[in-house]
């Protein structure tokens, strides 16, 4: 008879611990934080850069990361995010909970869960540029440096998370 692992979770102390470790390796062997919202940028910035290179060599947005001939792609940041897709897919297979379905509330459509997660999308990429950063990287990467912005956005971020969820409460419950 075959094990029922889908409910199995790690421990979340035991969890934070090894998101420690890592972090200490990041700044180890690539002197950087952890962070996810540079990776979508370079992406980004090389499909520009596919799609229309003379923009891209012109723009002063993308022009430092495509004018030494280098790909934008050639960065660890994405790397680490392919690293955690691939991880999420692995663990999700071994734990029997990789399917194809939307999470939602059975009060909410299909279509508005996917037109909010979209939404939502939208918002963190454009936040994550003009705060410069995303919250992985502010707050983890910040805290470990005992960064005073780290902490501060850490407030923020469970502030505003707090404040904005009793609005958005339906999509969920």
């Amino acid at each position: 008879m075959k094990e029922d692992r889908s409910n199995k979770y790690m421990n979340p102390y035991l969890a934070g611990f090894l998101i420690g470790l890592m972090m200490i390796a990041a700044y180890y062997f690539s002197g950087e934080g952890l962070g996810g919202s540079g990776a979508f940028k370079k992406v980004a910035i090389a499909t520009v850069n596919t799609v229309a290179p003379g923009y891209a060599h012109e723009a002063a947005y993308f022009a430092p990361s495509v004018e030494n001939g280098k790909s934008p792609l050639n960065s660890w940041l994405v790397f680490e995010v392919i690293g955690v897709i691939m991880g999420a897919l692995l663990s999700a297979a071994y734990f029997g909970r990789l399917s194809m379905k939307v999470g939602k509330s059975p009060k909410i459509t299909n279509r508005t869960r996917l037109i909010a997660a979209l939404a939502g999308g939208i918002l963190w990429g454009v936040g994550s540029q003009l705060g410069r950063g995303c919250t992985s990287g502010l707050i983890m990467s910040g805290m470990a440096v005992n960064a005073l912005s780290g902490y501060i956005g850490l407030a923020a971020v469970f502030g505003g998370g707090y404040l904005f969820a009793y609005f958005f409460r339906k999509l969920w419950i």
